[in-house]
């Protein structure tokens, strides 16, 4: 096969941050995407009705002229999230989904949920009304080792909250693990999962094998081979429990290379090539539009892009090793491959 066209993909799951940042690298991912759900963890997050449609405004702003481009915004829970505003601007359209960020697990989820008792009647409210919630599942305990913190979360947090809140569409964002895969088939309808562009090309040993490559380090970070190949299973399969959330997250190289440096890999400029590479090589070309195109509207309740992007196979395709933004350069992720498929 030399050309594949799909229906124009969306991202499920997005970081486009705000200021000099966001006008640097919104246009990399409204180039080849039609829909995006919109990250709230801005400083301060973005946690009501009224920010969301500012953030909104701000993105449109800086998206170059003739851009097709429809950012999904989405409100931060919190324990004093306001869930008849929240209720209100999904049925107004304002916003798509809710993000629930445990305190303390990624870049600016210091206002995230510390109690889940707390948030109990807004996720009722939510699911009797139909609002989303996406996840980022990880527990934050010291006890728990940073690579079983997602499996952990499933059982102490995920699954109580789905059997105590029957109804409620929960996204499982980013999945790393076989646990994480197994879990969201098994849980219906009602529950669907992200899997980034990254976690599909990477293991931990990417990030510590012959030196720290902070570029390498993302939240929650790539897991051992085994759980890799689940990924790649559940991405190439076909089922549309899964769909594509790049997680695309961008930070300036000195906050990136430091001895503290910030976790996300920026994928949003070649995530595309890499998504088609890594179908090829499982032999399921054929199931890159389930995954990148299909199932998330479908889970969202949404109709599929009507327009196509078509992709055409050559000699190995070049990108930015930088985005250069006003804030400052940006590195793009590197797949460790070479890219021979070209989004025309």
């Amino acid at each position: 096969m030399k050309t594949l066209t799909i229906r124009r993909p969306d991202d499920w799951h997005l970081h486009l941050r705000d200021g000099a940042m966001l006008a640097g690298i919104a246009p990399e991912s409204a180039r080849h995407f039609g829909r995006a759900i919109i990250m709230p963890n801005l400083v301060p997050p973005v946690v009501t009705a009224a920010q969301a449609s500012a953030y909104r405004e701000r993105i449109l702003a800086v998206l170059p002229e003739g851009a097709d481009f429809q950012p999904l915004m989405t409100l931060y829970l919190t324990e004093e999230t306001d869930a008849q505003d929240l209720v209100q601007a999904h049925g107004d359209g304002i916003i798509t989904a809710v993000k629930l960020y445990p305190a303390g697990a990624t870049t600016n989820s210091a206002s995230g949920v510390k109690d889940f008792d707390k948030v109990r009647p807004t996720l009722e409210a939510m699911a009797e009304n139909g609002v989303p919630l996406c996840v980022h599942g990880e527990v934050v305990d010291s006890d728990v080792d940073i690579f079983d913190r997602e499996a952990v979360f499933i059982d102490r947090v995920l699954d109580p909250i789905r059997r105590a809140t029957p109804g409620l569409r929960v996204v499982m964002e980013h999945i790393t693990t076989k646990q994480g895969v197994d879990y969201a088939r098994s849980g219906g309808e009602t529950l669907g999962a992200t899997i980034t562009t990254h976690h599909l090309v990477i293991n931990r040993n990417a990030i510590l094998v012959g030196g720290i490559k902070p570029h390498y380090y993302c939240l929650p970070v790539a897991k051992r081979e085994e759980h890799r190949l689940a990924l790649r299973e559940a991405a190439t399969s076909g089922d549309a429990t899964f769909f594509l959330g790049t997680d695309s997250a961008p930070h300036i190289d000195p906050l990136k290379e430091n001895a503290c440096g910030c976790a996300g890999c920026f994928t949003a400029t070649n995530t595309l090539s890499i998504l088609a590479e890594v179908f090829e090589q499982d032999g399921a070309l054929d199931r890159l539009e389930a995954f990148a195109s299909l199932n998330g509207p479908a889970f969202y309740g949404l109709a599929p892009n009507a327009a196509t992007v078509t992709l055409t196979k050559g000699e190995p395709v070049s990108y930015p090793a930088k985005i250069e933004t006003g804030a400052g350069s940006v590195t793009v992720f590197d797949p460790m491959m070479p890219l021979h498929w070209r989004v025309d």
